[in-house]
């Protein structure tokens, strides 16, 4: 049973939604899960909703896997979205703000404030506010972009002693460079006015000689679902900067105001911004709720967060040794934020220092604002060593980071590929060649998470580091065909897509689908953020029908459920949300007893088997293999953070049984963490300190 896979997102988004309804958790918590709901929600438009308006326009029949057209998604999508704001409001309004006065963090109403005080607040607007601040007249002759996003107001005005009828309207976008929540000497501590409230009191002091008729504050979400057009002979860095520009004049795909805004304002003020009536939304408080939850991100009022936890040494990794000699030792499986994300970078930066390293190979997809990946590169090509780096500038949203980062890369010696035509780059792969002894050595790190030391302390992935040879000769030959565009031949350990990785995919699931025909044990277990493949839904459904085991934890997306009552005897599907976004991809075939698992930077959907470039990695070690599938058995024992894919696609949470103790599978992998470094003698706060390399010339 194949289900719509923008449902299916909103259905993600609002079990995130519902994290913010939970009184266990403390109030900065819920905040930002309620935060995280929206801002899913301004992607959903920019990235969805923008593209079945394109496909809409086009006149073209296109029905998805559900078999519905593009007007009847978009049709169902206005109707579930606008459930899913009604309940964010409902939790902002009637639940958190008020706990948040209590607290003391919620912000303060103008009419709250004394004369004295909106006086004061009135020399701070026309100091730090109003100088950055520039109205923008609407005209029928003129066009107006307003950013994508971003917070601005709506204002008509009429001369003093003009009619309304003759009014004008501008628009004043409020700069993202100033704070949305303004704090003032004026107010107690810690309490704060909101820039849009702040300035729509004051606005009249831009205006001499006119009177304001209406004032509200309003937000565009522009389409985002633009891409480059890959062409040979051009120059794509160029072509990417260009899809950046068009995003910003592209078309509105939403327009928010407040709904006690005016009705003919609203109407006048969308038909001057290019926003079409089904595209405007009212919402009945706040706009851009994203922005609270920076509250449990910032510090201080620690009483009304969670008490983090705090990353574990790995396994596998003596801090007195460098990393070429811990992974000498062994492979190593680091399960971030569990496990500290610090090994690898120190990889990169003890690369970029050793005087045996002579080559660096690396794919970048998402990067931190401050790479020390990138820093690492710079320093290796600098001191001479080979270093190569396929950005992919095709990551969305990350397109201008991308590309400033391949800029710094290039002026620093670094030889930057943008990627493969017509394809994403979305593997995570390293590559460092080493001089051991007059014989070169490769070290390989694969992983199913970005290079970015930022997320990886809030992104639940596996890294894998390794010097075998055949896995180091496999990664290699990738890296030459990604990099010189050559023909891909059958590798001895790695499965990339788009050549091979769904082959051997759908090859796995159709053998344990054969045994559970057979009458032998078969049993799939993975672990995936999205699943809307339909090659990879039909191998499931018949694997079902079969009486395979199917146990999947799919985070996000979810487009199958088995379409019969024997298939769904045989199969759990579950979606976890907790403080860590699970990230990681694994997969476990239970292969007549010897298992096969598996490690990957490509979740189950079209876009990842076949118009990407991804990796399918197997992880041989039996004891790190091990661990990977108690992940996989953890996610399916949660009975405290998981919900239940339902066969209408809607899901519902996990309820334990009458006997059953609770389990929260990210608790679970907090303690297993900390037991082992406890066991190899180590603490949370030990650090790797930089390993000072011997000179190792060849013989």
């Amino acid at each position: 049973m194949y289900i719509n896979r923008e449902i299916s997102w909103l259905e993600f988004d609002r079990r995130v939604l519902e994290q913010a309804a939970r009184e266990d958790l403390p109030l900065l918590e819920r905040l930002k899960f309620l935060a995280i709901s929206a801002s899913n929600l301004d992607e959903f438009y920019q990235v969805r909703v923008g593209g079945l308006q394109l496909m809409q326009r086009s006149g073209k029949i296109l029905q998805d896997a559900a078999g519905q057209t593009p007007e009847e998604q978009l049709k169902n999508i206005r109707a579930r979205a606008q459930e899913i704001v009604q309940r964010q409001y409902e939790l902002m309004n009637t639940l958190l703000l008020p706990l948040m006065r209590e607290a003391g963090v919620a912000p303060v109403p103008l009419e709250n404030l004394s004369e004295a005080q909106l006086s004061s607040l009135g020399t701070l607007f026309m100091q730090q506010v109003a100088p950055l601040l520039t109205p923008l007249a609407l005209e029928e002759e003129r066009t107006i972009t307003l950013p994508n996003l971003s917070l601005a107001l709506g204002v008509e005005l009429a001369g003093k002693d003009a009619d309304a009828d003759k009014s004008r309207l501008v628009v004043v976008a409020l700069p993202e460079a100033l704070p949305r929540r303004v704090h003032a000497a004026c107010l107690e501590e810690d309490r704060y006015v909101l820039l849009e409230e702040l300035s729509a009191h004051f606005i009249g002091m831009l205006f001499e000689g006119e009177r304001i008729l209406h004032c509200t504050p309003l937000r565009v979400t522009r389409n985002g679902d633009i891409t480059v057009q890959e062409e040979e002979g051009t120059d794509f860095a160029w072509e990417m900067s260009q899809v950046l520009v068009a995003r910003k004049f592209s078309d509105c795909v939403r327009m928010e105001l407040p709904e006690d805004v005016d009705d003919a304002f609203a109407r006048r003020l969308a038909q001057q911004i290019g926003a079409e009536e089904e595209t405007i939304c009212h919402l009945p408080g706040y706009l851009r709720l994203s922005d609270f939850g920076r509250m449990a991100e910032e510090p201080g009022h620690e009483r009304l967060k969670i008490v983090p936890w705090e990353p574990n040494p790995p396994e596998g990794v003596d801090p007195s040794l460098s990393m070429f000699d811990n992974i000498s030792r062994g492979d190593i499986l680091i399960n971030t934020p569990f496990e500290s994300y610090e090994p690898v970078v120190k990889l990169a930066e003890e690369a970029a220092e050793d005087p045996n390293v002579l080559a660096i190979k690396q794919l970048l997809y998402r990067t931190a604002n401050n790479s020390r990946f990138i820093t690492a590169l710079c320093r290796a090509a600098e001191r001479g060593k080979q270093v190569t780096a396929l950005v992919e500038l095709k990551a969305r949203f990350d397109e201008g980071h991308n590309l400033s980062q391949a800029e710094r890369l290039q002026r620093a010696g670094v030889q930057v590929i943008y990627g493969v035509k017509g394809f994403k780059t979305h593997a995570k792969a390293m590559l460092i060649v080493r001089r051991e002894n007059g014989v070169l050595k490769r070290y390989c790190h694969i992983g199913t998470g970005n290079y970015n030391e930022d997320t990886a302390r809030i992104y639940g992935d596996l890294s894998l580091l390794t010097c075998e040879e055949t896995m180091g000769a496999d990664i290699s030959q990738f890296f030459n065909c990604v990099t010189g565009l050559t023909q891909m031949r059958r590798f001895r350990r790695l499965y990339p897509s788009p050549a091979f990785m769904k082959e051997r995919l759908l090859e796995l699931v159709r053998a344990e689908t054969q045994r559970a025909r057979r009458g032998e044990t078969a049993r799939i277990l993975a672990k995936m953020n999205s699943l809307n493949d339909p090659d990879m839904m039909e191998a499931l459904e018949e694997a079902s029908r079969a009486g395979v085991e199917i146990r999947l934890n799919v985070r996000g997306i979810c487009c199958w459920v088995p379409s019969t009552e024997e298939g769904r005897r045989h199969t759990r599907i579950v979606s976890i949300v907790d403080r860590y976004l699970e990230h990681a991809r694994i997969l476990c075939f239970h292969n007549g007893g010897d298992e096969l698992v598996f490690i990957t930077s490509a979740d189950w959907m079209s876009r990842n088997l076949d118009r990407r470039v991804e990796l399918l990695a197997p992880v041989e070690d039996k004891r790190l293999a091990r661990r990977a599938v108690e992940i996989l058995h953890a996610c399916m024992r949660d009975n405290v953070q998981a919900s239940v894919i339902l066969p209408d696609g809607s899901s519902a949470p996990v309820v334990p049984g009458p006997d059953e103790p609770p389990f929260r599978m990210q608790e679970h992998l907090q303690q297993q963490a900390r037991k082992r470094a406890r066991a190899s003698g180590k603490n949370s706060r030990t650090v790797l300190v930089p390993h000072k390399p011997k000179n190792n010339p060849a013989v």
